[in-house]
């Protein structure tokens, strides 16, 4: 179904981290803090844990290969757990939770704004990310935008995580609308390929560390962020 075929867009879901917020300037720096204060400046722990999560020390990023780039929370912590020898995964995803609440967001494009404009254009909003539903409510609140959205939930709110469709039709269901009226907006192959699943359109942004390349073939567009989105639901519309 190409994008100019389809029914009128009625709800866009977003994913969180590398969609609302830019995953590298928000989240690389915030991670290497988490280390150091795990190892207890111990190096060889902080090379192990850099190891399990995918993180390059050298350029303070994550490699596209990461599993915390697209994966829960809790997959986080039990990377970190593998990496100081078998911790507790559990006590260390309560850590990172707490960590993740108070992390420096930077916001992919001017968020109150954008979000603004596609409500009064009539769009219902969503988020759906694979951080625990708190963490997002607290990351919207912080940026003082969570009055804009109807749906946000995490992957433990009960619906399951992505790449799985289930949390995505959630947000259809919970809106009383068909998919075909969704357009789900996300960073990651997982996003992109929950809503080819669920049945939605698929918006590719260039906020996280996957490249166009690496998402094309699994969106209607890519686009280089979030702000470029009305712009292209008027395309789609007209």
């Amino acid at each position: 179904m190409s994008p100019q075929s389809g029914p009128r867009v009625a709800a866009v879901l977003f994913d969180k981290d590398g969609t609302l917020f830019d995953f590298t300037r928000t989240w690389s720096a915030w991670a290497l803090r988490v280390m150091h204060q795990l190892a207890e400046g111990d190096a060889r722990l902080i090379d192990a844990m850099a190891r399990e999560l995918r993180f390059d020390l050298g350029s303070g990023t994550f490699l596209k290969d990461s599993p915390v780039i697209a994966g829960t929370s809790l997959e986080a912590a039990e990377c970190l757990a593998q990496g100081l020898g078998g911790r507790d995964a559990t006590a260390l995803e309560r850590f990172l939770s707490e960590e993740a609440a108070r992390a420096p967001l930077v916001e992919a494009v001017p968020l109150a704004p954008l979000l603004d404009s596609l409500r009064r254009s009539g769009l219902r909003l969503g988020v759906m990310t694979n951080d625990n539903e708190a963490v997002a409510h607290a990351h919207l609140r912080q940026v003082g935008v969570s009055d804009r959205f109807d749906f946000v939930a995490g992957f433990d709110s009960g619906h399951g995580a992505k790449p799985s469709p289930a949390p995505l039709l959630a947000f259809a269901t919970a809106l009383g609308l068909p998919p075909a009226q969704v357009v789900m907006v996300g960073d990651s192959t997982h996003d992109l390929q929950a809503g080819r699943a669920a049945g939605m359109r698929t918006v590719a942004v260039l906020t996280g560390p996957a490249g166009a390349d690496d998402l094309r073939d699994l969106a209607d567009v890519v686009l280089p962020d979030i702000g470029h989105l009305p712009g292209w639901l008027c395309a789609v519309e007209a």
